[in-house]
């Protein structure tokens, strides 16, 4: 085995698993925005892939801790890339959530909550965060990577605005309280979405400088 070799397999592992993660949340916008039962069961099915790919990264890593002994950049590199898997995982399963509420649900949004909330914005933004940090694990690109942070806390600003409009909305349609909660959970799943991209680029920056950020409130 070979230090360059595998740690450039590793990050093209990586970048495989966030590529797979970006299609996975634009179909769950389009399944969940269109109630598009047939794509959400395509979003399920994929969420193998997903798995299967984290598992793989893992062991990846772990193979090149115990027989390789990486050290400085090649060591931060992997020990980003083992959070990074993580955290794409975990944005996976968000996608693979929404497409579950989209087999639940039966009857179509209501088009003024939809437009209310804001909620195609917010999957909007998340996606778009979504291929700037993908850029920037390619390219290790820091700068790139910053820009997700200004991303999510326009997110956040919309979940909360969002989160006092559903209570309303439930409170003056009081028979549309599945439906309204289904869409407070997508929110929150969108919402989170973002935390984990800022958390992957907090571990890119980690990579590229040996710069600590979790924890650390970032300068706008």
């Amino acid at each position: 085995m070979n230090i360059e070799e595998e740690v450039q397999q590793l990050k093209e592992a990586i970048m495989d698993m966030a590529e797979l993660t970006i299609s996975q949340m634009k179909k769950a916008k389009d399944a969940y925005l269109a109630n598009d039962s047939e794509l959400a069961q395509e979003i399920i099915h994929n969420e193998k892939r997903v798995n299967a790919i984290e598992l793989s990264i893992d062991r990846d890593c772990e193979n090149i801790f115990a027989l390789l002994n990486p050290v400085a950049s090649d060591l931060r590199f992997v020990i980003s890339a083992l959070k990074i898997n993580s955290d794409l995982e975990r944005i996976g399963d968000y996608a693979d959530g929404i497409a579950d509420y989209v087999v639940d649900l039966t009857e179509k949004l209501d088009p003024s909550l939809v437009k209310e909330t804001k909620i195609e914005e917010m999957f909007n933004i998340a996606i778009s965060m979504l291929g700037d940090i993908a850029i920037a694990l390619k390219e290790d690109n820091v700068k790139l990577a910053r820009k997700v942070y200004q991303k999510d806390s326009e997110l956040n600003k919309i979940n909360i605005n969002a989160s006092k409009i559903i209570t309303e909305y439930i409170n003056n349609n009081p028979k549309t309280v599945r439906q309204s909660l289904f869409m407070f959970s997508v929110i929150r799943k969108i919402e989170r979405t973002g935390d984990h991209i800022k958390n992957i680029a907090e571990d890119l920056i980690f990579y590229v400088e040996a710069k600590v950020l979790r924890h650390k409130k970032m300068k706008k």
